[in-house]
């Protein structure tokens, strides 16, 4: 169970852009977060679909919470429910759930008439247990939630752009795929915004060899924050571990020479766009020092072989001579 719960948080926290869940017992939620926009002074309204996959009754209460960036790696950091979206989101209280029933809940934000123009960003949690008397967090117990990312319509400035595209590690020389790289993005702006693009692998003379998606789980990146994206360049679902195996792996995904990667990436509604490139160089050096002592190998055994052939002839020729030398003498 403990993996199950691992997985089902870097699903929802990473690979949905934020989404975010706790263990929660046989309860599912949908959708996975909510991306919605609307203009100052207008009221909002969707519905979140839960289904109680147990097999017995259960009551799920509702809160709310802000979020915002813990680091660099995009999982948001929960803020308790003091001002801001949270404020404005409301729902039922208290939902009760027959075994295997689902059901539509309805909810509601209402954007004040005074609200910026920008991101605002709140989670709708359902949790096992009340909200605690202070606050409106649950107190106890396991809860789910969707993650809220509202844009509040207006002028809204848009700057930022990549602080840095590197190789894990600083690393240049490999003999192999895969390559790690790594691109940390900041967002400078009023809103969320997800960079789009790819990374193109290069050879030596200027083919392209792959290319990479540079934001596959279309990732967020909220205002006043940086966050980092990790993208992996691998020919095998592998990696081998051995001499001979790695060489194997070097015959049969072929990479030699200078490499060059190049990312391309735009975002935000002004459409901005960013390019950087990097350089790697790809030795595959086992396979080489077996090619090389392969050729080695025959080269001795062509000599050798050379050798004998050239004594053989050589004696056969003498052979051919005495038996010349012996006719003449009878005659």
């Amino acid at each position: 169970m403990k993996n199950v719960y691992i997985a089902l948080l870097i699903i929802f926290t990473f690979f949905v852009s934020f989404g975010y869940t706790q263990p929660i017992s046989a309860l599912t939620v949908s959708p996975a977060k909510l991306e919605i926009s609307g203009d100052a002074g207008t009221t909002l309204a969707g519905d979140i679909t839960l289904f109680n996959e147990s097999n017995r009754t259960q009551t799920f209460y509702t809160s709310f919470e802000n979020f915002e960036p813990s680091d660099d790696s995009g999982a948001p950091l929960f803020v308790g429910n003091d001002g801001g979206l949270a404020t404005w989101i409301s729902s039922t209280a208290s939902i009760t759930l027959e075994p295997q029933e689902r059901t539509q809940v309805p909810f509601t934000i209402t954007i004040p008439t005074d609200a910026e123009a920008g991101g605002y960003f709140s989670a709708i949690f359902f949790g096992t247990q009340p909200p605690a008397a202070e606050g409106g967090t649950v107190s106890i117990g396991g809860r789910i939630g969707i993650l809220t990312l509202l844009r509040v319509n207006g002028d809204i400035p848009e700057a930022g752009g990549v602080l840095e595209f590197k190789t894990i590690d600083d690393a240049f020389f490999y003999d192999m795929p895969p390559v790690e790289f790594e691109y940390r993005f900041s967002n400078d702006g009023g809103d969320r915004v997800i960079p789009r693009g790819d990374i193109e692998l290069k050879n030596t003379f200027g083919s392209v060899r792959d290319t990479l998606d540079a934001n596959p789980i279309e990732g967020n990146v909220l205002p006043s924050s940086a966050r980092r994206f990790n993208i992996t360049w691998a020919t095998e679902e592998y990696k081998p571990s051995g001499f001979f195996n790695r060489a194997l792996s070097q015959w049969h995904n072929f990479h030699f020479g200078w490499y060059t990667a190049e990312m391309n990436l735009g975002w935000g509604y002004t459409n901005q766009t960013s390019v950087h490139t990097l350089s790697l160089l790809i030795i595959p050096w086992q396979l080489l020092i077996l090619i090389v002592a392969t050729l080695i190998c025959v080269f001795f055994a062509l000599k050798a072989f050379g050798k004998k052939y050239k004594q053989a002839l050589l004696k056969q020729l003498e052979q051919e001579n005495n038996a010349q030398e012996e006719i003449e003498e009878e005659n």
